[in-house]
């Protein structure tokens, strides 16, 4: 209390500080992969970037520094031919800073948003997603750090042997494509140094396997991964079961779609043995998790095989991930949703637990935002360019699910449709890793509901 000059008496209750502005990381995660961009390009405009004198002209060098960081694999020009070794180096490191870069921000944010949440929430988060729920931000850029180098060093090894001893490859340049190839393939960025992309390797399981099965590795996630190594079957969190259920399904279910689709297609399967039909149809299912390593030409795929790959693209792999996508965690609480309704279910269950309703939400919303991105972009360019549909959704759900496959027509779209191409894949990057988080952060608590309402549905 403090007497005024008339002599009233003021009493002073008391003041909040100043108010602080909410956290947004989703801004700091685009404005970082944003910079990250235009320092690629910069580098790759260099004239020691490319191997013709002059340089990269801005927009191949801004769509490649894209694809790179954003882990695609899209290109507009031959990475093995229009760039120098400089440049390849430059592509290589954004490949490795930006799938470090994803799977270390998606488990990050998943640790805010544990954080962010009450003590009960946060517990029952914690016994959900064991592996990084009330970790340390040291443990998961450690343990990122470590798995990537593990999974790259081996697959490197392989390939490098394979390289040098059957296809007589010196053993520097072994070394080199043997490493290049284990980062693009870990890091789902399917970037190669062969202008063929992997067509010549096709029937040889040492070069496919391997690259196939650190694309697995790498699109399971850090959490996922990290969970394997930690704990037996038994203790596996939802989280864990749901992406390797749904991992596998979809592999079996698309080596199985691809092969059977392909198998007397002699642009593609039809020209290998019953061996080679399986290897290439499976190494074919596994790309579409957002590698974007190929060895046949997409392009010569039947109509209905590239719009079941658009499907298993556009679903992409696992959450805090290399992989792109929708992701299988979405797809999979979309799935369930479905099945309670065909019952008449009240609640969508999830093994021995019941989805929450904003769970639910939060699925529909990046789902339907992530089909609104791949149409409005599709309808853009459709009504521009010369090319059939199927091939321009291809290229469409390739660039938003950050897959790389390309029918070819990607380097001859115009400038305005390869920036839109570029958006694209900026947008699948970060857009539903953001947005899926942002609307976790955003979650509040009302004292008061409105009265239902039921409008007619179907």
């Amino acid at each position: 209390m403090t007497p005024s000059r008339s002599g009233r008496v003021r009493i002073y209750l008391g003041r909040r500080g100043p108010r602080r502005r909410p956290r947004r990381p989703g801004r700091r995660i685009v404005a970082a992969f944003a910079l990250g961009v235009a320092a690629g390009t910069v580098l790759l405009l260099l004239p020691v970037a490319t191997v013709a004198p002059g340089g990269a002209g801005p927009l191949q060098a801004l769509f490649t520094a894209t694809s790179a960081l954003c882990v695609t694999g899209l290109t507009v020009v031959d990475t093995a031919t229009y760039w120098s070794t400089f440049g390849q180096v430059t592509i290589l490191a954004l490949i490795q800073i930006g799938g470090f870069g994803v799977m270390t921000l998606a488990s990050l944010l998943g640790l805010l948003i544990t954080r962010r949440l009450g003590l009960g929430n946060r517990l029952l988060a914690a016994t959900e997603t064991k592996s990084i729920g009330l970790g340390s931000i040291r443990t998961v850029l450690l343990g990122v750090l470590r798995i990537s180098l593990t999974v790259e060093v081996i697959t490197a090894a392989i390939l490098t042997v394979r390289f040098a001893t059957t296809y007589d490859f010196p053993w520097p340049k072994a070394l080199w494509y043997g490493v290049f190839h284990a980062i693009s393939a870990f890091n789902n960025a399917g970037f190669s140094l062969f202008s063929d992309n992997l067509i010549g390797f096709a029937t040889d399981a040492w070069i496919c396997l391997p690259i196939a099965f650190a694309v697995i590795i790498g699109g399971l996630g850090f959490p996922v991964i990290l969970e394997l190594l930690r704990r037996r079957r038994r203790g596996w969190s939802a989280h864990t079961r749901l992406t390797l259920t749904m991992t596998a399904i979809l592999l079996v279910g698309g080596t199985l779609f691809v092969t059977i689709a392909e198998w007397n297609n002699p642009g593609t399967l039809g020209a290998f043995d019953p061996a080679g039909k399986t290897l290439a149809g499976f190494f074919q299912a596994v790309m579409p998790r957002t590698a974007g390593f190929n060895s046949v030409n997409p392009g010569e795929m039947n109509t209905g095989t590239l719009l079941g790959v658009d499907v298993l693209m556009f679903i992409g792999g696992g959450s805090a991930s290399t992989a792109g996508g929708i992701k299988v965690g979405t797809f999979a609480v979309l799935l369930l949703v479905i099945v309670a309704e065909l019952r008449g279910d009240p609640d969508a269950n999830l093994y021995d637990r019941r989805l929450r309703t904003s769970t639910i939400r939060q699925a529909l919303s990046v789902a339907l935002l992530s089909v609104a991105a791949v149409v409005s972009a599709t309808l853009g360019i459709a009504m521009t360019t010369p090319y059939t549909l199927d091939q321009v959704l291809y290229e469409a759900v390739s660039a938003f699910a950050t897959v790389g496959l390309t029918t070819g027509i990607t380097p001859h779209l115009h400038t305005g449709q390869q920036l839109v191409l570029v958006l694209l894949m900026f947008a699948g990057r970060l857009g539903p890793v953001t947005f899926a988080s942002a609307l976790v952060l955003r979650e509040r608590q009302r004292l008061f509901r409105r009265p239902e309402g039921r409008p007619l549905i179907g």
